[in-house]
């Protein structure tokens, strides 16, 4: 974890950018790495506390991965089974047709 303090933040995207010493020209930040209930959204100016990774993110070299805002309560999301983000299913039903079809 690292302090930082919040460049800016685009709350039409979701996203906003971070600056601390360890992160040289600022960390992308999604509002799902903001631990906090409710709307998840910080403002420029706030302080931070954040985990980070390298990794080429909208021009960034870094990415979030986990942020607390100074003086807003920290919520952690509940827990999910392994690989639970990556999972989906998709049924599909050829019904026979009906009635006369093309000659």
């Amino acid at each position: 974890m690292t302090s930082g303090v919040v460049r800016g933040w685009h709350h039409d995207e979701g996203w906003g950018v971070l600056d601390s010493a360890e992160t040289p020209g600022g960390c992308w930040a999604h509002f799902s790495a903001l631990r906090m209930a409710g709307y998840a959204a910080a403002e420029a100016g706030q302080t931070v506390e954040f985990a980070y990774e390298e990794g080429s993110q909208d021009g960034y070299d870094y990415r979030a991965l986990d942020v607390t805002i100074d003086g807003v309560p920290r919520v952690d999301p509940a827990p999910q089974p392994p690989g639970a983000g990556y999972r989906s299913r998709l049924n599909i039903l050829f019904e026979e047709p009906q009635g006369p079809g093309p000659a």
